[in-house]
């Protein structure tokens, strides 16, 4: 028989992979001080919660707070620290940012572990184009701490020092799908017969978000960030998520998502001040979740009150482990962690 794979805390396969840990520990280091001498203020968000997000494809690990006298209260691990740390924007917080620990269901491979680091900050009062410069900054910190000019995944190189790409979405679709966006932003059907044009097969029914979903993944996203970092801007506000849509086009939402090697690093938004608005979003999340997956998450009234409380904000979520991975040249994402998911009985 083979031998057995050696577990991963053993000396041979801790020493494959120390040298990205050590790394992964220069990169959050310069990071943090990069924050602290811009003037913001490190948090420490609790990932226990009532609610732990609330996006119809995105699943959380559920667990419940025992009273004394044995009553039971639903609670689950926090998805990010989103809700939270917006909390705190209406508390007063103007620059924060977090290492957090954040959890999602479902979600393992080369680039996802159910645990893991998510980078947060928000900036008050800021426009979506700071943040955007603060991501770029933090790709050139992650490689200057690894001692490289170069971002790379499987064989895919990326300058971060390099003027980025900027690309909206319908340019995105244009370029790399040959897909005309706009006039089938409203239209199912129209963009799932653009789709099959292009090679993309979807099911009979397949709502539009489905349908742009397979078309951005399978067409675009993995001729993102070649060369240069691309910030992939301007969506369609059915994919607004948390961010406000655009003023002066109320079809598309100020929001981006950065890539490198093909690889989805952050994810940015101008921050939704609307409650009414949020509220109606998120009632709609949990509605095709439940149509999707038989269950929902509860609403936080407390996360949308305070969404009409806080200033005008933006931010980001950055995948810390991603950004290390491409860094340090690591194949995937186990590389970088310290201790893997313990998802068999043997880790």
């Amino acid at each position: 028989m083979p031998p057995e794979t050696p577990s991963w805390w053993s000396p041979e396969a801790h020493a494959r992979k120390r040298g990205y840990l050590t790394a992964r520990g220069a990169i959050k280091a310069q990071i943090r001080t990069w924050f602290e001498s811009d003037g913001f203020t490190e948090t420490e968000c609790g990932q226990l919660q009532h609610s732990p997000g609330n996006e119809a494809h995105l699943h959380a690990f559920s667990t419940a707070f025992m009273a004394e006298n044995g009553a039971l209260t639903p609670l689950y691990l926090h998805t990010s620290p989103e809700f939270a740390m917006k909390k705190l924007l209406a508390a007063g917080e103007t620059r924060i940012f977090e290492f957090a620990r954040a959890f999602r269901n479902r979600e393992t491979g080369s680039r996802h572990a159910p645990e893991f680091t998510m980078l947060e900050w928000y900036r008050a009062a800021q426009d979506i184009g700071a943040v955007m410069a603060d991501a770029e900054r933090l790709a050139q910190i992650a490689a200057q701490a690894a001692s490289t000019r170069a971002l790379v995944w499987r064989g895919q190189s990326c300058d971060p020092f390099a003027e980025p790409e900027y690309l909206t979405l319908e340019d995105a679709f244009a370029v790399h799908a040959g897909i005309e966006l706009e006039p089938v932003l409203t239209d199912a059907a129209g963009l799932a017969a653009a789709a099959r044009k292009a090679g993309i097969e979807t099911p009979s029914g397949a709502s539009w978000t489905d349908v742009f979903s397979a078309v951005l993944v399978t067409l675009i996203e993995p001729k993102l960030g070649h060369g240069r970092l691309t910030f992939l801007h301007r969506y369609p506000v059915s994919e607004a998520a948390l961010s406000r849509p655009i003023p002066d086009d109320p079809r598309f939402a100020e929001r981006f998502e950065l890539y490198a090697c093909g690889v989805e690093l952050a994810n940015g938004y101008r921050e939704l001040t609307d409650a009414a608005l949020l509220r109606a979003r998120q009632e709609a999340e949990m509605a095709l979740k439940q149509s999707v997956y038989g269950e929902r998450y509860p609403l936080d009234e407390e996360f949308i009150a305070a969404v009409e409380a806080m200033p005008e904000a933006s931010g980001v979520a950055l995948g810390f482990d991603r950004l290390v991975m491409l860094a340090t040249g690591a194949r995937e994402i186990s590389d970088v962690l310290w201790t893997p998911p313990a998802l068999k009985g043997r880790s």
